[in-house]
């Protein structure tokens, strides 16, 4: 009898076999709940510093300045109501920044390959140039006071529409990349299908190219959630600046910013476990 072939496996199947299955989601995250738990029993411990005994004048001030800055006139209300204008504000311009970005990236690409639209490219290197080279605060303000300064518009559309129009600059760069590091050989096998240029484009190159770039694309969200910070600069009631009123009204500087610092960091903390996780799945489909 003839015995049965040996039964080969692939090089992507073995090592998707052998990848190492992550761990527990409280293994990874041991010391993170080690340092939340010593903040609470801190926290705990100043909130119920009477009824312990604990007559030292440190807990008390502490004790006492938290009830002036979050407590009195529900203030800690000012910090909810600010988050919601960061996030709104920071949808608005990832979704514009996004588009702004994928357009220019398009048009940088078809003049690398020899599609120059002479008029549109050249707009496009200007826009390039001058949101790249000049700080957010200054575009902010100069959309605001002098762009829209004799027009009623709400600031919260003009902080979205700066900060999107700034982040667009660099999205178009790392979308750009991503495009030009597909192998030219797949458009080429899509036009010799009978794909037109766009049809390959949105079929093919572009589902790699974002791909390739997610990862810088998060990045770019992180970093457009934190300048959103500077949108106090044209009166908009967002974290930052409603961290910054509670502090003008009690003068205690301690509390109120670091829970505006907290606010933040628990939210870039929450997108990176959301991008690490997508990682963890895009590898894994590669592996298979």
């Amino acid at each position: 009898m003839t015995e049965p072939a040996e039964k080969h496996e692939s090089i992507e199947e073995v090592v998707f076999a052998y990848e190492p299955s992550p761990e527990p989601f409280w293994k990874r995250h041991i010391y993170d709940f080690i340092i939340a738990a010593v903040f609470l029993v801190f926290a705990l411990i100043t909130a119920f510093s009477p009824q312990l005994g604990l007559d030292m004048p440190f807990f008390t001030k502490l004790r006492t300045n938290f009830i002036n800055d979050f407590i009195v006139e529900n203030r800690f209300m000012w910090l909810v109501s600010g988050l919601g204008t960061t996030l709104i504000i920071t949808v608005m311009a990832t979704t514009l920044g996004l588009t702004l970005g994928l357009t220019l990236a398009i048009i940088k690409v078809l003049d690398y390959n020899g599609k120059r639209i002479f008029f549109v490219t050249r707009l496009a290197e200007y826009y390039l140039t001058v949101i790249r080279g000049t700080p957010v605060d200054v575009q902010l303000m100069i959309i605001h006071y002098v762009i829209f300064g004799s027009i009623s518009v709400s600031k919260i559309l003009v902080a979205a529409l700066a900060f999107g129009i700034n982040s667009g600059a660099y999205v178009a760069e790392i979308i750009r990349a991503g495009i030009l590091a597909v192998d030219r050989g797949q458009m080429e096998a899509g036009r010799s299908l009978g794909l037109t240029y766009g049809v390959t484009m949105q079929k093919i190159i572009l589902p790699q190219a974002f791909k390739n770039v997610l990862p810088a694309l998060f990045n770019e969200l992180i970093t457009l959630l934190k300048e959103t910070a500077v949108a106090g600069y044209i009166a908009v009631a967002d974290l930052a600046r409603a961290g910054d009123m509670i502090r003008s009204r009690t003068f205690d500087p301690l509390l109120p910013l670091f829970a505006v610092a907290a606010v933040y960091l628990v939210m870039v903390m929450g997108l990176t476990q959301v991008m690490s996780k997508i990682e963890r799945r895009l590898r894994r489909s590669d592996n298979r």
